[in-house]
């Protein structure tokens, strides 16, 4: 009674689209990172096309419990405080420091209402989508409560996150929510080896890469005037050569050992800017006072909004991504948009390497080992900033097409929305 009843793909796309439960712990207005990124561009994508958006995310308290964005159903369960004393006796020690109450709570209280909807407001669904296990516990108590079948996107997993360590806990909540999952979405092919190696049902899973907005990251839309504005702020020359990393500042991102590969660059027109925000932030300020690269590296620890970010994206002429563990990273295919040459971690689980073309008539960057500081000069900055202002602006203008040709969001989603389609035909077998 819940589901739709003997539909197969051909006819989920002749006209009638798909009704999607949507699960994720952030989106719009209250984005943080890379995840409230992709959810916001895929479902605009997706109602875009005609499918059927409800999302169920976080509250702080501050929004909206329901709203309509771009033809976007939200719903915000407010949620509640809870004694400490209560929690420290429920929940296992090792999440808190994860903010895994207000998580829990987040879960339970969007699964009601998703519940809710179906059983009091006769609300018609088609499937249940979540992401990562931020939002995993509500899609297992959904699919647990209708015959609505269940897909999981993974995005990233707590050992990759945590370089090996990490919360059992949270581990424990992916491997169940892939137990209960029809399908599993992931972001790369090296996320699929990934997964399998984890133990995840390899017949369970599909890739499919993620998106930009190539309207929004045009290097023609931001003119001189800003761009040498982002230049003058760090006292960057024009005729210097300004390098760019964007991430958040934590171990996994590599920021550390790209501060170290800039005491191998000897010529003084090279500069690096650091803009994020992150545990490293006195870690890597003192780093840079300790040899002596405040010349060379500028530091802005603050999360810019995303026009401020295609701002540094166009001022910059390398931009620089030596993450030790990207299952995707976005971040570089905002470059490539924005025509910049980018050097990517390609060593271990990342999906950069299936982003940047290193060699050939299509190279538009460069493979490095993200762990490595020798690495990162020898095999990244050295031959990169080896070549002219005219060499780079091809090599950049080369990763942009690249981006327009496979990796728009009106393509991810149409892949995407094939997925679900073939997930709900699957389900209507058994």
């Amino acid at each position: 009674m819940f589901r739709r009843q003997t539909k197969k793909i051909k006819e989920l796309f002749k006209g009638e689209n798909l009704r999607i439960a949507y699960f994720v712990q952030e989106y719009t207005p209250k984005i943080v990172g890379g995840l409230g990124t992709y959810a916001q561009y895929m479902c605009t994508a997706l109602a875009d096309l005609g499918h059927e958006i409800t999302i169920f995310t976080l509250n702080d308290g501050t929004l909206k419990t329901e709203e309509n964005i771009g033809g976007v159903e939200i719903y915000r369960p407010m949620t509640i405080n809870i004694p400490r004393g209560v929690l420290d006796s429920l929940l296992p020690h090792d999440i808190h420091h994860w903010g895994i109450p207000g998580i829990v709570l987040y879960n339970i209280f969007s699964a009601a209402k998703f519940i809710d909807l179906i059983k009091k407001e006769r609300k018609q669904f088609d499937i249940i989508v979540v992401h990562d296990w931020l939002s995993g516990i509500a899609g297992m108590i959904a699919e647990n409560n209708t015959d609505l079948p269940l897909v999981f996107h993974l995005h990233s997993t707590e050992p990759g996150r945590a370089l090996g360590n990490g919360s059992q806990t949270i581990a424990s909540i992916e491997e169940k929510t892939g137990e209960a999952a029809k399908r599993i979405i992931t972001v790369s092919f090296a996320m699929e080896e990934d997964l399998i190696n984890q133990g995840f049902d390899p017949r369970k899973i599909r890739v499919c890469w993620n998106g930009v907005d190539t309207q929004k990251y045009d290097p023609k839309k931001v003119t001189d005037e800003e761009r040498l504005a982002i230049r003058r702020k760090y006292q960057i020359e024009d005729y210097e050569k300004m390098l760019l990393f964007i991430g958040r500042l934590i171990p996994v991102k590599g920021v550390i050992e790209l501060v170290e590969a800039m005491t191998m660059v000897k010529d003084p027109k090279v500069k690096l800017v650091i803009l994020g925000q992150g545990d490293l932030e006195g870690t890597v300020a003192n780093l840079i006072s300790q040899l002596e690269l405040t010349d060379k590296i500028k530091t802005c620890f603050e999360f810019v909004p995303e026009e401020e970010r295609i701002r540094h994206l166009a001022a910059c002429n390398i931009a620089v991504f030596p993450s030790k563990y990207e299952p995707f990273g976005i971040v570089a295919l905002e470059a490539m948009a924005m025509e910049k040459p980018v050097i990517v971690e390609a060593s271990g689980i990342s999906g950069f390497r299936e982003l940047v073309v290193s060699s050939g008539d299509y190279r538009n960057g460069t493979h490095v080992n993200g762990q490595n500081p020798a690495d990162i000069f020898g095999w990244g900055l050295k031959p990169l900033l080896s070549l002219s202002p005219e060499e780079l602006m091809e090599m950049g203008k080369r990763g942009r097409v690249r981006v327009e040709k496979y990796f728009t969001w009106t393509r991810i989603a149409k892949q995407t929305a094939e997925i679900y389609a073939q997930t709900i035909e699957i389900h209507e077998e058994y």
